[in-house]
C-alpha cells in the first residue's frame, strides 16, 4: 500500500512539475533582460531582472488598449448572457412549456457543432447585420454560443429547488417576476457564479471569435493583440513573456475570487 501511494504521489508530483514548467518559463522570461535572454538563452538561469517588458507591452505594444477592449467584451457578455439563459431557464424549468426538452437539446446542440464550420457563416451574417469589425459583434457572437449551455445548467439547477417555495409566495401574491428576481434567482446564486466565472475565462480567452468577427487592429482584444506582440517583438522574448503574463491576470484573479462558488458550483449541478 505504501509503495502504491509513493509511486502515486510520484506521479502527481511528476505531473504537476511538467504542468508549472511553461507556467514557470514565461514568469522569469518576462522579468529578464533583452540582452540576458540573447546572451545567455532562452532557458538559462536569469541574470537580470527588469520590468522593461511589462512597460513595453502594456504601452508600445498595445496591450494596455487590448485589455480595454477584452473588458468592454467580457463584461457586457458575462452579464447579458447570465441574465437571458436565467430567464430561459426559469421558464424551462417552473413551467409546463410544450415540447421543453426539445427545446433543451436544440439549445444545447449548438454547443455541439464544431465552431469551424460556423466561422464564414458567422463573418457574413455580421457583416449583413452591418455589425462587423465592431466589438458589438463580438459580443452578439458570445452570447449566441453560450447560451444554450448556460440555459442547460440553470433550468437543470432551478428544478432543484423545492415547488413549495414558489407555490408559498405565489399565495402571498407575489407576480411571476417577483417570483423569479426575489426568490429563484437568489437561490441560484452558486450556479450563476459558477457560470460566470466560466463565462468570463471562456470571453476573455477567446481568439477564434475575435479574428473572425473583427479586422481593424485598434478593436482587437488581448488574445488577437498578443498574436500582434509577436510580429511585432519577433525576437524580444521578454516583452512577448510579459504581455501574456498581462494576459493572463484577469482570469486569475476572477478564478481566484470566485473559486469557492466555481467549485461548489460545479459540484451541485453534477449532482443534479
Amino acid at each position: 500500500m505504501k509503495t502504491r501511494t509513493a509511486g502515486f504521489h510520484l506521479l502527481a508530483g511528476g505531473l504537476s512539475v511538467l504542468w508549472l514548467l511553461p507556467i514557470l518559463l514565461v514568469l522569469t522570461t518576462s522579468v529578464r533582460s533583452f540582452s540576458d535572454i540573447a546572451s545567455n538563452g532562452l532557458g538559462a538561469l536569469p541574470a537580470s531582472f527588469t520590468l522593461d517588458g511589462f512597460g513595453q507591452a502594456w504601452g508600445d505594444g498595445g496591450g494596455g488598449h487590448a485589455m480595454l477592449n477584452s473588458l468592454l467584451v467580457t463584461i457586457p457578455t458575462v452579464l447579458l448572457a447570465l441574465l437571458l439563459s436565467s430567464v430561459a431557464a426559469f421558464a424551462l424549468s417552473r413551467y409546463d412549456i410544450p415540447f421543453r426538452r426539445t427545446i433543451i437539446l436544440v439549445m444545447l446542440s449548438g454547443n455541439l457543432l464544431p465552431p469551424q464550420i460556423l466561422l464564414v457563416p458567422v463573418a457574413k451574417l455580421a457583416e449583413l447585420l452591418g455589425i462587423y469589425d465592431t466589438l458589438t459583434a463580438l459580443i452578439v457572437v458570445q452570447v449566441g454560443f453560450g447560451l444554450g449551455f448556460y440555459t442547460f445548467v440553470l433550468q437543470g439547477f432551478m428544478r432543484s429547488i423545492p415547488g413549495e417555495i414558489q407555490q408559498a409566495a405565489l399565495i402571498d401574491g407575489a407576480g411571476v417576476a417577483q417570483i423569479f428576481w426575489r426568490i429563484i434567482l437568489p437561490m441560484t446564486r452558486p450556479a450563476l457564479a459558477a457560470l460566470g466565472a466560466l463565462a468570463f475565462t471562456w470571453t476573455f480567452n477567446d481568439l477564434l471569435w475575435s479574428i473572425t468577427v473583427l479586422r481593424t487592429g485598434t478593436v482587437m482584444p488581448v488574445t488577437p493583440a498578443l498574436l500582434g506582440l509577436q510580429g511585432q517583438y519577433v525576437s524580444n522574448w521578454n516583452v512577448i513573456a510579459a504581455g501574456s503574463v498581462i494576459a493572463a491576470v484577469p482570469t486569475v484573479a476572477v478564478f481566484l475570487r470566485f473559486q469557492k462558488h466555481f467549485i461548489s458550483g460545479l459540484a451541485i449541478g453534477a449532482i443534479k
